[in-house]
């Protein structure tokens, strides 16, 4: 049962959606609102209203959700695709206006054509967390250099999640970073799913072994950053 999606449906269809519950592997169960996903250009916080600055050319909105990024860029004229894992999101994001969205997951994803790839491949709202764990986004940044143009550019944001350790040891085992999930709606729960959130500096040293030049455009209070990777120059 895709929870999530049922989620998304009940506050498209009958708002307001009944409350979500997102379980973790590091904390007790917390609430997310469901309206967050379906927020105009005016509601979303600066790091979100720059990175949709920063997109250019032929963009791929994954993890689209309801498709509140990508219709902001497809008015602003872009060539956008939004795609999610959840058909229920993708069926909304398209009743909602979108004119390209696809049902798929990135980390394998396929393109159905050598002349297809995208200038621009944005993850918002963590949705870089996705690969899972280090070794997975470090492998991920390795195989979507087939799915982008020379200057093309990933666009994603980010936390240091240092700030849970405060008062409490860090894991024997694993990054810090590396987290589990899982949704819980109207008394059903999903699967459990792995996430990353990954610090600045790590996120530096990944994209370097693998061929990626790092930017840091933003920073908010939050511990949250906006991160900008283009393919490194050979040199």
């Amino acid at each position: 049962m895709d929870v999530f999606g049922e989620a998304l449906k009940d506050q498209f269809l009958k708002p307001p959606a009944e409350t979500l519950w997102v379980h973790n592997s590091y904390d007790e169960p917390e609430e997310m609102p469901v309206d967050i996903y379906f927020r105009a250009e005016s509601e979303m916080p600066e790091l979100e209203l720059k990175a949709l600055e920063l997109c250019k050319g032929k963009v791929l909105d994954v993890g689209a959700g309801v498709g509140s990024h990508a219709l902001i860029l497809q008015k602003r004229g872009l060539d956008i695709t939004g795609m999610d894992i959840s058909a229920a999101a993708v069926q909304i994001m398209t009743q909602r206006g979108l004119k390209k969205a696809l049902e798929g997951n990135i980390l394998n994803y396929a393109l159905p054509s050598a002349g297809a790839k995208y200038d621009t491949l944005l993850f918002m709202m963590n949705g870089i967390g996705l690969t899972g764990s280090v070794a997975g986004l470090k492998s991920f940044l390795q195989e979507v250099k087939k799915l982008i143009n020379p200057d093309g550019q990933l666009v994603f944001d980010s936390s240091d999640l240092s700030y849970l350790y405060l008062e409490i040891p860090f894991p024997e085992k694993g990054y810090f970073g590396e987290v589990s999930f899982r949704y819980e709606y109207k008394g059903f729960k999903g699967n459990w799913f792995k996430w990353i959130y990954v610090d600045q500096q790590t996120l530096t040293d990944l994209a370097r072994q693998t061929g990626w030049h790092t930017e840091i455009i933003f920073e908010d209070d939050s511990d949250q950053y906006l991160a900008r990777l283009t393919l490194a120059k050979p040199a």
